[in-house]
């Protein structure tokens, strides 16, 4: 008896020394099913498509590669770079190219782009309007007040004539002061993206980001507008610097460059969404 309670003991302490190892000094979650090891990783999110993208879409794919992901929602386009520079977060999917350079400049954080995915773009909604061409002199429209999206917004206004900005600027860094003309005077009501769509209350127009319109059950064919997206303009996978060779860097990519995720988007509520160019290659 005494020799059966030993052997208890030790099991036991075999099970605690198992579990502390498991809890002990990093954010990875393990689970275990028929003997192969998964790792959960974290993935920051905005509000939008993404995180069922990542959780309906990649995670299932990626778990043939011994990672699953789950994500943590911000309801804002800083704190999840944040987050992820600081280690709280494994990964992020909510930002393109262009805002991710810039954010990641003038905060000195260290981040790279693991891979492309399928995007939703800006779209001009309105629920006043039926089309653009009823936008009425002094008209009044909200757009974002972050850089990267400020300066796509103003591209889309251009892009249908509603104003038309300086020849000598970098577009991609437009600004409301290099509006050369606005031949209908609108009135711009800047806002945080996160904002825009609750803004269609008080507004004619309103400049909304996919993530943004998306979240709020807007449907993109009732857009008075659509962009068109631009390379720099699609949302991307994102990891540390310093983690972009890692196991878990390495099979996001191979799986976002796979058959396997092309045809899983296509049978998804994402189908429609543009794709990143090297698709069509």
């Amino acid at each position: 008896m005494k020799r059966f309670k030993k052997l208890g003991a030790i099991a036991l302490g075999l099970a605690a020394t198992v579990t502390l190892a498991a809890c002990g000094g990093s954010k990875e979650a393990t689970s275990t099913s028929d003997s192969d090891k998964v790792v959960t990783k974290v993935v920051g999110v905005a509000p939008g498509p993404y995180g069922d993208m990542a959780t309906k879409v990649i995670s299932p794919l990626l778990e043939k590669k011994g990672f699953k992901l789950t994500t943590k929602l911000f309801n804002d386009y800083v704190q999840p770079n944040k987050a992820l520079a600081s280690g709280q977060i494994d990964a992020d999917l909510f930002q393109h190219t262009s805002y991710l350079e810039k954010f990641a400049a003038d905060n000195d954080l260290k981040l790279s782009v693991v891979e492309e995915v399928p995007t939703l773009g800006m779209g001009i909604y309105s629920k006043k309007l039926k089309s653009l061409d009823d936008l009425e002199d002094g008209a009044t429209g909200a757009i974002a007040n972050d850089a990267s999206n400020l300066a796509r917004t103003l591209q889309l206004l251009a892009a249908n004539n509603l104003i038309t900005l300086k020849g000598d600027i970098d577009e991609t860094k437009a600004t409301v002061d290099d509006i050369a003309t606005n031949p209908k005077n609108l009135t711009f009501k800047t806002l945080d993206a996160a904002q825009l769509v609750r803004s269609m209350d008080t507004v004619d127009i309103a400049l909304v980001p996919g993530n943004y319109s998306w979240a709020a059950d807007l449907d993109p064919a009732d857009a008075l507008a659509l962009e068109k997206l631009k390379e720099n303009y699609k949302n991307v996978f994102v990891v540390q610097t310093d983690e972009i060779d890692s196991d878990f860097a390495k099979a996001v990519k191979e799986v976002l460059e796979s058959q396997e995720f092309k045809d899983a988007i296509a049978k998804s509520d994402f189908k429609d969404f543009d794709k990143p160019a090297f698709w069509s290659e």
